[in-house]
């Protein structure tokens, strides 16, 4: 399920927590579908259990987990989780194209470049 890139210098909390947001942003995790307890995570990604918590409670702040006492965490339903995710972006992305256009690069040079980048 999770993978974790050790040669990453980011904290691991943050690691998971991508890992997990990338999961439920591509679908293989649905809506609704209960994740492993932290215990179960921790263990099988021989991490602390703290870790898995703080990811945990991190995705539950920013909408794409839901944690039920005594039940555990589930997927966000409702597509809050995308719309939450392209709203970060989207802002990420106007930061990143004011910082260009105060390099002195326009806004149809940042277009060729994206179109580069294509797969």
């Amino acid at each position: 399920m999770i993978q974790i890139n050790y040669h990453d210098s980011r904290p691991i909390y943050e690691k998971v927590k991508d890992s997990l947001r990338q999961l439920i942003l591509s679908g293989a995790l649905p809506e609704g579908d209960r994740l492993p307890s932290v215990r179960e995570l921790a263990v099988s990604l021989t991490i602390n259990p703290n870790t898995i918590q703080r990811a945990y409670r991190e995705l539950e702040q920013e909408g794409y987990i839901v944690s039920v006492p005594g039940k555990g965490s589930f997927v966000a339903r409702g597509g809050g989780a995308r719309a939450a995710r392209m709203a970060e972006l989207k802002e990420k992305l106007s930061a990143l194209a004011a910082e260009f256009e105060a390099v002195g690069v326009s806004r149809s040079e940042m277009a060729d470049m994206l179109k580069e980048e294509e797969p």
